[in-house]
C-alpha cells in the first residue's frame, strides 16, 4: 500500500517486529510510506502510537488526525536522505535564539521574559560550559562560536526519527535551546511551550486575541507537544 488511502479497507491493525524495528500492518500487510518504503519505526512504543492512529480511522481516512504517521513518513522519505541539510537548518536557530532576545520594554514584559527564559539559559550554560549572549531589541548579537559548535554537535547526533521530531520542537517554539531543553527533560514540554509564548501572551493580555490567532496557536501547541511525545516514545522500551 502506498500513499494515503481515501477509505478504510482493513479490519485489524497490528505491530510486527522486523529486522530494522517495528512495522505497522493492516490485516497482515505492511504499510508503505508515500515513497513506497516500508513504514518501519525504531521502537515498539512509537509503533504503538502509529498503529493507534490507524485503528482510530473511520470509513473516511483523515491524514490530519495521524501526526505520528506523518512524522514517520517524513523521517523515512525525507529526513533520512538529507540529514546534514535538516540539521543545518535547525542549528541556524541557535545564533538568534528566541530566549536570547529580550524586549526593549516595558519593564513588566522584561521581568516575565527573564522569569521564563533565564532558567533555560542557566541550564544551557551548565550543559555546554558557555553562557549565551543576551541582548535587548532586534539587532543581531552573535553567539560564542564554542557554544554554537556544541549545539551543532548535539543536533548532529540525532537519528532521522529524532531529528524529525526535534525539527518540529524548534520550528513550533522558535527556539533551539527550548527544544534541547525538552529532549534533555529540563522541564515538562507543557512548561517549555509556555516559555516560548511569553511575548505572544503579553500581547494578548494587552490587546486581546482573535479566533484565527487562537486556532493557529493551538495548532502549534499540539504539534509541539506531539513532537515531544513522539521523541520520548523513540526512547521508550514500551
Amino acid at each position: 500500500m502506498s500513499g494515503w488511502v481515501k477509505k478504510r479497507f482493513w479490519t485489524e491493525v497490528s505491530v510486527a517486529k522486523v529486522e530494522d524495528g517495528f512495522a505497522i500492518e493492516l490485516d497482515g500487510r505492511g504499510v508503505k510510506t508515500p515513497a513506497k518504503s516500508a513504514l518501519v519505526v525504531p521502537t515498539r512504543a512509537f509503533a504503538d502510537i502509529v498503529a493507534e492512529e490507524w485503528r482510530a480511522q473511520s470509513e473516511a481516512i483523515d491524514p490530519t488526525s495521524m501526526p505520528a504517521t506523518r512524522a514517520a513518513n517524513a523521517a523515512i522519505d525525507k529526513v533520512r536522505g538529507q540529514m546534514a541539510e535538516v540539521a543545518g537548518l535547525i542549528t541556524d536557530y541557535g545564533d538568534s535564539d528566541l530566549v536570547c532576545y529580550r524586549a526593549e520594554g516595558p519593564e513588566r514584559l522584561n521581568a516575565l521574559e527573564a522569569e521564563a527564559w533565564n532558567p533555560i539559559l542557566d541550564w544551557a550554560a551548565h550543559r555546554y560550559g558557555t553562557r549565551a549572549v543576551v541582548c535587548h531589541g532586534i539587532v543581531h548579537a552573535p553567539q560564542p562560536a564554542v557554544l554554537l559548535d556544541s549545539l551543532r554537535a548535539d543536533v548532529a547526533r540525532l537519528t532521522a526519527f529524532e531529528l524529525t521530531c526535534f525539527h518540529d520542537l524548534v520550528a513550533m517554539s522558535g527556539s533551539l535551546l527550548i527544544a534541547l531543553a525538552v529532549i534533555d527533560r529540563f522541564d515538562t514540554p507543557e512548561a517549555l511551550w509556555a516559555a516560548s509564548r511569553v511575548d505572544e501572551e503579553w500581547q494578548i493580555a494587552q490587546w486581546g486575541s482573535d479566533e484565527e490567532a487562537e486556532a493557529l496557536a493551538e495548532g502549534r501547541k499540539r504539534a509541539f507537544l506531539d513532537a515531544a511525545r513522539f521523541y520520548f516514545a523513540l526512547h521508550s522500551a514500551g
